[in-house]
């Protein structure tokens, strides 16, 4: 018996016309901040301070829509900048003047040089270690 396997599982299904369902939720709730601002601050501001103010907004859910970042979702960036500036940071490096010595700069020189190995002998050597292993 063959069965039929899905493909295109990874593409969203498009319900409100050319748009999935988080398209649609995404441009209604910019649209409904948008008429927010504008019931709420119309009365007090002249017109065009509203629109000024309502274009952010809109421009938020038409952004959360349609924006990708590196084939990313801008829900996604959003989530990661939140993250980053709400969770606690970590800054461990600091760094530190160090004053050079005389003793370390001749000990530094006296040194043992170690050769570099060529690309055929590096390649024999990985070779011997991956047979040495095997036997073991």
């Amino acid at each position: 018996m063959r069965y039929q396997v899905p493909q295109f599982i990874e593409i969203e299904d498009k319900i409100f016309g050319p748009l999935t369902i988080k398209q649609f939720v995404y441009l209604a709730g910019g649209a409904a901040l948008s008429y927010l601002v504008y019931a709420l601050l119309s009365p007090y501001l002249p017109f065009f301070i509203v629109i000024i103010l309502m274009l952010p907004t809109a421009a938020f859910g038409v952004a959360l829509a349609f924006y990708k970042i590196n084939n990313k979702p801008f829900i996604n960036v959003v989530e990661a900048a939140i993250k980053y500036y709400i969770g606690s940071k970590l800054y461990l490096w600091k760094k530190e003047a160090k004053q050079v010595t005389k003793q370390e700069v001749t000990a530094s020189a006296n040194a043992t040089i170690v050769p570099k190995l060529a690309d055929s002998k590096l390649k024999d050597l990985a070779w011997n270690l991956d047979i040495s292993e095997k036997k073991i």
